[in-house]
Formats: C-alpha cells, structure tokens, sequence
C-alpha cells in the first residue's frame, strides 16, 4: 500500500480528508469566534486570484463596484416577507451600542432604538438606496456589485463550505424591464459558468431552482452546481430574478418612457469563498491540494538543492537565473509566477510542503541537473513518481503551455468523473438504490447526480428529501427536451427530467 501525505484519505474518510487537505495546504484554520476562520495567506491568494479574475468578468459586462453598509436596520428586512422569514433564523443581531464595567466585566450599555441586523445579505439595504437614486426611466439600469463579508449563524459549520462569517461578492441590478432583468440574470449566471469551468476546471451544470430551493423573495432563482468526489453536489453560485418584489418592497419607483410611475424590475447574484471549498473537493487528491493554473498564487516552485557549500555557489546563481527567465514569460496574461525556495530545511520536505499546498509545478535542482543543464520537473496534475527531467531551454519556452495543458487536463478529468457517476433512473427502486448508503460496497451505483422524472408537485420533492435527503439541485435549461416520462417518485406524468443529488 502506497504512503500518501493525507491521512485519512477520500476513501477512508471524505469529510476527515477534506479538513485534512485544509490543514496540509495552510489555507485556513478555525478562528477562537465559533464558526468562523481565519483565511491563512496561502488560501487568501487563492480568493485574491478569484476575486481578481471575476471582478474583470463583471467589469467586462458593464457592473461597477460599490459599497453597502455592513448593518441593517430589522425594519428594512421586515418590508419584504418572504426574504426575512428565510433569513430569520440565520441572523445576527446588534442590540447595544457600548460596553461598559460592571463587577470587573463588560456589559452591553445604550440600548439601540431599533435593532441591527449584521448583513446576511444586502437586497434590502441596497434596494433603500436605489429607491432614492433612480427617480425616471434614464437612471435605469444600476450595475452594481460589492465585493464584502456577510454573517449567517450556522450551527454546523466546515472551513470555506459552510461558516458563519465568509467572503463573497453580490452583484445588484435594477432595470427598466422584465426582460432586460431576465437577460441580465442569465448573463450573469454563464459569467459563473465561463469562471467555474475555464478558471476552476470546475464543469458544472446551469439550470433553475426548484420552487423549495429558490431564494427568499425571488421570482426564479438559477444556479450552477457541481459535482464533487464524494459525488455530492455543491452550489457553487446563484443568480436571481427578483420581479418586482423588492422593488415594490423599498419603493424602487420610476416614471417610464410613456410618462407612468412603475416599479422597476431587480436582479442579484453572487458567489462566495465556498469556491475554494468547490476547487480543493474537485481537484485535490490523497496528497493534498491540486490548484488550477489559472488561479495558482505561484505557479512555480524552483527547489534548490545543496549539501555543501560549494554546491552552494553553483546551484544558487543557477536557481535564480532560472527563476529570472521563468518570470519573462507569460500565461493566462500575467507573468509566470515563481517562488525560489531558499529556507533551510530538509529538502524532500520542502517539496512535500509545496505538493501539499497544491502548486502546478515543482522544480527541484540540484548540480546533476546543472551538469546537464536541465531541470527536474513535477506536475502536480500527475503523480509523485511521473516527475521528469527536462532541457532548461525548453522548459522554459514551453512553461505556459504546460500550465494549459494542466489546467485542460484538470477540467477534463473532472470533466470524466462527473459523467461516470450521471445516470438516468426511472424506476424509484434503482433510484433509492443509488442514494441509499449500504450500497457502498458496489461503488458503481452508489451516489451521483440521478436525471430522473418530476412531476413539479413540491410534496414529491419533499418526500424524496424526507426519506434520502436527497434535492432537485437544478431543473436545466433543457429539462423538456427528452420527452414526456413518468414522475420517479409518484409515477404521475412529468415533462421535465431534472438533476437528484445529495449536496453541501
């Protein structure tokens, strides 16, 4: 039995593993506040680098950036019902505002007037905003986004998939029309998908939430959804067409073309840290984390190494006038990024501490490799024992393709596992068979995403939950196209073929 750098591994122990990779990669750790992290430098760059290459997407499609305050008054969440009975129980409350010395302790003084809600999400304060901002059809549309912190009070939580406190960015637009807010809230869903697939290597499908997974106040809420190597499915991001429900709610008017007052029509979408969580459950492996090259923070680590001090002399200038020609060249861009590695320490755990934070590409040096004036290279796409020397020249001039080649290799393989594990059921004994977790001895029918029948009655759904706790994760764009069929739960007459999975 092969060694691995994760104990336990994927197979022995998914949710063990997962946290495992976290610790090994140095990308988070638990914060001394319950359900909150703190974001380490390693996973920080990784949010840098999504933040970064999402923000030129939104730019690209005509939003801008802003800023929302950070407290909501109770009374603005009230104005919409829906919204606020969704987010009810999830919400953290500033009822105080000072502290003051009592019996050698600090106590809440000065209570508020009217209680804060810690944002849990802006539609409400950002739709009180617009109000006052758009007065006629020619201040239409708004393009905005933020790119913020928002608090939800989970019970249960795990590093970057479900805290209390987390990282995202939520985009709110308001529009003149129905269909010009339908249009943006679909663009914006295949902005998501176009990041997801070429930035995360992460294939995912696009469809519509079922009515019992739609977002609180929202007319129709789309999502892309992904599967992951438990065979879970992750919400990776959403996108909502909000009708006119928070319009009406904070009093979004305008005066139209033809000279009436209307309600304009809203949108809002957003995605989260919960991507790194989506990128380590479907790249990394019992080794460690595996980072798509094109959200790498460093996409070369140069490993010198030296025994002696004269080994010292020549290896060094080598490893820099190295570094210096792979920071020339360019992928995705941007330069290549390198980090020359010079810290005292042993060498074979140097470049464990490099595979387990998941880097595409270690060199390690030594004056072999300088006799031959080469290099010695491992992917981190491949495993420990296909590491290859190669030309230094050559390494050099082809680095951004290598690094395409990984990033095409990761989707694709991704890409493999989510087909292999996709099936089409339509007898409810093969579907219960499939979810059910006594299975697990027959690897090849248990778990995935089910393409079965539904009659769009909720009871169906919810029966389903209640006894396999298993979701419709998306209903996609083409759920009507393969025919009539026969709903997998009450056999009644259903038109649309919809995704089942058990999910994060």
């Amino acid at each position: 039995m092969s060694q691995t750098a994760i104990t336990p591994t994927r197979e022995e122990n998914y949710p063990e593993w997962y946290q495992a990779v976290v610790r090994a990669a140095d990308l988070a750790e638990t914060s001394p506040v319950r359900g909150c992290m703190v974001i380490k430098p390693w996973g920080y760059s990784l949010w840098e680098h999504i933040q970064r290459s999402l923000d030129a997407m939104f730019k690209e499609t005509g939003h801008v950036n802003a800023y929302f305050p950070l407290f909501i008054p109770v009374s603005y969440l009230e104005k919409e019902a829906e919204h606020v009975e969704g987010f009810a129980k999830e919400c953290a409350v500033v009822t105080h505002h000072r502290l003051t010395l009592a019996d050698g302790k600090l106590v809440p003084e000065g209570k508020l007037e009217e209680p804060l809600v810690v944002r849990p999400t802006s539609e409400t304060i950002i739709g009180e905003m617009y109000a006052k901002w758009v007065q006629s059809w020619r201040d239409l549309p708004i393009l905005i986004n933020q790119w913020a912190n928002v608090v939800r009070w989970e019970m249960r939580t795990r590093l970057f998939l479900r805290t209390t406190e987390f990282l995202w960015q939520e985009g709110h637009t308001a529009h003149e029309t129905s269909e010009e807010a339908m249009e943006e809230t679909r663009r914006m869903l295949d902005v998501y998908r176009v990041f997801a697939e070429d930035y995360m290597a992460m294939p995912v499908i696009i469809g519509e939430k079922s009515p019992g997974e739609r977002f609180p106040g929202a007319v129709h809420t789309y999502s892309i959804e992904a599967m992951m190597q438990d065979r879970k499915a992750l919400q990776a991001g959403t996108s909502h067409f909000l009708g006119q429900n928070f319009a009406k709610a904070s009093g979004i008017r305008f005066q139209s073309r033809d000279g009436v007052e209307e309600f304009a029509w809203t949108t809002s979408w957003g995605v989260s840290t919960r991507l790194i969580g989506g990128m380590i459950m479907t790249h990394a492996d019992d080794n460690g984390m595996v980072v798509p090259p094109r959200l790498a923070p460093r996409h070369v680590a140069v490993l010198p190494i030296i025994r002696t001090d004269e080994e010292r002399a020549v290896v060094m200038p080598y490893c820099e006038s190295l570094a210096a020609a792979l920071r020339a060249q360019c992928y995705d861009g941007r330069p290549v990024e390198v980090v020359l590695d010079t810290r005292d320490m042993n060498a074979g755990e140097k470049s464990w501490e490099w595979v387990k934070k998941g880097i595409p590409l270690v060199l390690e040096i030594g004056p072999r490799d300088i006799a031959g004036n080469s290099v010695f290279v491992g992917r981190r796409d491949r495993g420990r024992k296909e590491r290859f020397g190669m030309d230094r020249a050559e390494f050099v001039a082809s680095v951004a393709a290598i690094l395409d080649d990984m990033q095409r290799t990761l989707l694709a393989r991704a890409q493999a596992y989510r087909d292999a594990h996709t099936r089409v059921l339509t007898d409810w004994e093969d579907f219960r068979a499939f979810f059910t977790p006594r299975n697990a001895e027959r690897p090849e029918i248990h778990g995935g995403f089910a393409l079965s029948y539904w009659c769009e009655d909720p009871a169906c759904e919810e029966r389903i939950n209640d006894e396999l706790s298993v979701t419709i994760r998306t209903i996609p764009f083409d759920a009507d196209a393969h025919g009539a069929g026969a709903c997998i739960r009450c056999g009644n007459a259903a038109r649309k073929r919809v995704v089942f999975a058990k999910a994060y």
